[in-house]
């Protein structure tokens, strides 16, 4: 099974930026998909954006769409997260997941990571 442990929250400005990093142990990093989850308090966690095994297809929710994008080295069982233009309603812990099978669900994905906390405040 796959360990993953994100990191790279903090606070920031609006407008301004951050990386996520999620870093992998524990099995073959390269064969699976793997995706980005927020959850913002009161509220469910949501889908940000999933990226292939080979790093050759992504896909985004609207609400970052062109304000965020995944990334990954397989050499270092390392995901990213570049997120730039922060809005407030940004705030949420983010997770990084392995994704089993093709979707935006929670159900596509599994093998969760404990999440980083990203705060967008003035």
């Amino acid at each position: 099974q796959v360990q993953l442990v994100e990191s790279g929250g903090g606070l920031v400005q609006p407008g301004c930026s951050l990386r996520l990093s999620c870093a992998a142990s524990g099995r073959t990093f390269s064969s699976d998909g793997m995706g980005w989850f927020r959850q913002a308090p009161g509220k469910e966690r949501e889908f940000v954006a999933t990226i292939s095994a080979t790093g050759g297809s992504t896909y985004y929710a609207n609400s970052v769409k062109g304000r965020f994008t995944i990334s990954r080295d397989n050499a270092k069982n390392t995901v990213y997260l570049q997120m730039n233009s922060l809005k407030p309603e940004d705030t949420a812990v983010y997770f990084c997941a392995v994704r089993s099978r093709w979707g935006t669900t929670e159900a596509a994905f599994g093998s969760w990571g404990q999440g980083t906390q990203v705060t967008v405040s003035s």
